[in-house]
């Protein structure tokens, strides 16, 4: 809720093409729901806390599968640990690749 907004009064419309909020609003939000915030800014009777609580209801909903992925993991490091080592090998062979092309050029 420390997102910077101006003072101007909960009935009055708001400035959607200068607020902080909206700004970021709409790179989350989809076009249908952009259109509504936008116009509950130039409506009024919508002040900047209902702005910031819709926000971060986006922000929460946008990203609860991403969360919940990283909690997996976080708590099965274990198949972190597996990804790794299927990369680390196909990196091995890779690399092996190259370096043998490398001191074949270079004459070792």
């Amino acid at each position: 809720m420390s997102i910077q907004t101006d003072s101007t009064p909960l009935e009055d419309p708001k400035d959607w093409k200068t607020c902080n909020c909206f700004a970021i609003y709409s790179l989350l939000a989809n076009a249908e729901q952009t259109a509504t915030m936008k116009a509950n800014y130039e409506n009024g009777n919508y002040g900047y806390g209902h702005a910031k609580q819709a926000l971060f209801e986006l922000i929460i909903d946008k990203f609860s599968e991403p969360r919940k992925r990283y909690n997996y993991f976080m708590n099965n490091l274990n198949e972190i640990d597996k990804a790794l080592a299927i990369g680390a090998e196909k990196a091995k062979l890779v690399a092996n690749n190259v370096l043998s092309r490398v001191r074949k050029k270079a004459g070792y």
